[in-house]
């Protein structure tokens, strides 16, 4: 029910009750902007400097119409007149705006919030309330923590803050605690902006006014999430295979992987899956062994492939493969790709260079009708799928250069969508090829809605180290923050993969990451960008543990199908531990969680850490491997040994059978 409260000098407008925005002369609900950008761009990195050149405050308000089901408001100042249409639509409340199109800033009421949380995966923590949230899709790596991390040890290494970190997949979908039930609000807009949680009133600023808005009201942070997914649904799936073990990230071609792969099963790894991203050749640079973009199989290491992977499935071993919309400069189809016009071009006719590392790209032109036909049946269907490829990484997205020229459209107004597309064209591929329900595919770039198109989202790059800023994590908060925008479903590469020099990953990282990831919807292994210089799922001193953990993540199998199975509703796998309860008041521990509603998990998060102190969720909670008995709503002390996760479950739970059952040696 929508509620207009006009009181001398101001409107509120009201939604079940709840104040959505007020508007007076002295504080409208909007100001049309003079808002302009300058973008500075290095290897996908966007540095941004903005400047309000002139503001005109829409002060003015006329409403137009007015019941509990529909609003019509009019906002007008000087020439400017914005009109906002507000409707009760299935459960929440809708607003469209028409007239005015230019920059805009939109303030709505905050005052009685406790916590923000959402804005897509933002890394460095979870309430976002006195912060100010980017809205650019940007790489979430830079050169110069690495640099810090390694050349320049001599200077005690300072973690970022939030400011100082951009996200692969920003998202203007923002969740507010509050003292009873919570709300959200979801942007409909591409363009870029800056939303500002600080004060009493939360800004919204925008390059261009957005095409509307979404307000929710619920009684519950589940009752949100599903209100969402009834606006934006969630396509997120695993085929049921990838619940069967861990999946190997392995390298080298088709000799050392199988045999790897034999290896491993040997020794008693449950392994459902093999992920060779270096299928398609390697190209080795400074920053180590990275993937030869040319989207077809490289006979000389990958020879037989087709052969090998029929093999490989006929023991229940699946195949997994990388793409991005990229192609290496000079390769075979980057020439093809050039001659038919399918690349991003520069305002001369050139081909746009991407630079990854040390080494260039061509970006295929995903607003060209032709080149996402080629790219969906040659590349993935094709070269791909018809191998047997039963899965993939689609990489990357975010490095659309704001100058550059496509076939259509503006180039700063896609940069935010151009994820979603990216999403999209792979999902339409898999939809179309007879295997679909078999296939899936994890992308790490992301923008609003592209939980509609993704099957699975991983969380991208991390340091191989335990910083809060860049290492194991952060990860944590990155998964409650993008849940909270409307994707359900998240996992991260085990052990990290970015590695320099001195920063790399020793068998503790290693296994203190693996115990984590056996509580998240995949299980999946990286050898990273410098397989050689870090600890691997296959070393001696590691391959025990990762024997134990894949078996338990197999035996789980029946209970996280369940959870993704409420992910389709909008009901995140991995949420922080007041999102069941309601109560962010109870709020205790940013880096443990709950996976689903009987699991909570407690990650060691810091080096030579062998005991974790751990604030249990209210309730009667039993530690797996031991069955001890805890009281929830306190804090404990519990040791935490190399391989045995720090997790427990719901005495009452309808899993318990399942779970009193996992008896291992851990």
């Amino acid at each position: 029910m929508i509620k207009l409260i006009e009181t001398p000098g101001q409107t509120a407008l009201l939604y079940k009750d709840r104040t959505v925005f007020t508007h007076c002369k002295e504080q409208p609900f909007a100001e049309a902007l003079v808002f302009k950008a300058k973008y500075k761009a290095s290897r996908g990195h966007y540095k941004i400097r903005t400047r309000t050149e002139q503001t005109v405050p829409l002060n003015g308000i006329s409403i137009e119409e007015y019941s509990p089901d529909r609003v019509i408001m009019v906002f007008f100042g000087g020439d400017k007149r914005l009109t906002l249409t507000l409707t009760d639509t299935d459960g929440y409340l809708k607003g469209i705006f028409k007239g005015y199109q230019g920059g805009i800033k939109l303030r709505f009421y905050g005052k009685d919030v406790l916590g923000v949380f959402g804005g897509g995966e933002q890394f460095r923590q979870l309430d976002l309330k006195g912060e100010k949230v980017v809205n650019f899709v940007s790489e979430h790596i830079t050169l110069f923590p690495i640099l810090q991390k390694t050349f320049f040890r001599f200077i005690p290494y300072k973690e970022k803050s939030f400011a100082g970190i951009q996200t692969y997949a920003p998202m203007s979908t923002f969740v507010f605690a509050r003292e009873e039930g919570a709300s959200a609000l979801r942007m409909d807009t591409d363009a870029y902006g800056e939303q500002n949680f600080a004060g009493e009133y939360y800004d919204f600023t925008y390059r261009a006014c957005p095409r509307g808005f979404l307000f929710a009201e619920e009684g519950s942070y589940s009752e949100v999430s599903e209100t969402l997914a009834r606006h934006l649904p969630v396509r997120a799936y695993l085929p049921d295979w990838a619940y069967d073990g861990i999946i190997l990230g392995l390298e080298g071609g088709t000799d050392a992987a199988v045999s790897k792969v034999q290896e491993m099963m040997d020794q008693g790894v449950k392994v459902c899956g093999v992920w060779c991203q270096d299928w398609c050749g390697r190209k080795v640079t400074v920053a180590g062994k990275q993937v030869l973009w040319n989207w077809q199989a490289d006979d000389a290491m990958y020879h037989n492939l087709k052969e090998k992977i029929t093999e490989l499935k006929e023991k229940g071993i699946h195949f997994l493969a990388y793409i991005n919309p990229y192609l290496v400069e000079n390769g075979s189809i980057y020439l093809e790709c050039k001659e038919k016009g399918y690349l991003i071009r520069r305002k001369d006719g050139s081909v746009y260079p991407i630079r990854s590392t040390t080494f260039r790209a061509g970006m295929l032109d995903l607003t060209n009708p032709a080149a996402c036909t080629y790219l969906k049946e040659t590349l993935i269907k094709r070269n791909m799928l018809d191998l047997g490829i039963d899965g993939y990484m689609a990489d990357f997205g975010e490095y659309l250069p704001v100058d550059c020229v496509l076939h259509s459209g503006n180039p700063e107004r896609l940069h935010n969508e151009w994820p979603v597309i990216w999403a999209r064209l792979n999902r339409e591929a898999i939809e179309s090829h007879p295997r679909k329900k078999d296939i899936f595919f994890f992308t790490r770039s992301a923008y609003n809605a592209a939980q509609s198109y993704t099957t699975m989202m991983w969380n991208g790059d991390q340091h191989t180290d335990f910083s809060k800023d860049f290492g194991l994590p952060c990860v944590i908060p990155a998964s409650f923050n993008l849940g909270f925008s409307g994707v359900a479903a998240v996992h991260s590469d085990i052990g990290g993969y970015i590695t320099f020099k001195n920063l790399k990953r020793d068998k503790e990282l290693l296994v203190r990451w693996m115990e984590m990831n056996v509580f998240s919807p995949l299980m999946r292994g990286h050898e990273s960008v410098r397989p050689e210089a870090n600890a691997q799922l296959y070393d001696a001193e590691v391959v025990a543990h990762t024997t134990r953990l894949s078996a338990l993540h197999a035996a789980l199998k029946p209970y996280i199908r369940d959870c993704m199975q409420k992910a389709l509703r909008g009901i995140p796998v991995m949420r922080p531990d007041f999102y069941d309860s309601g109560d962010y008041r109870k709020h205790r521990d940013l880096y443990s969680y709950l996976f689903g509603s009987e699991i909570y998990v407690c990650p060691v998060i810091e080096k030579g850490a062998f005991e974790r102190k751990v604030f249990l969720p209210d309730g009667e909670w039993m530690r797996f491997f031991d069955g001890t008995r805890y009281d929830g709503g306190g804090t404990c002390t519990v040791d935490a040994p190399l391989g045995k996760p720090v997790a427990f479950y719901r005495k009452n739970s309808v899993y318990k059978e399942l779970f009193d059952s996992l008896s291992f040696s851990l």
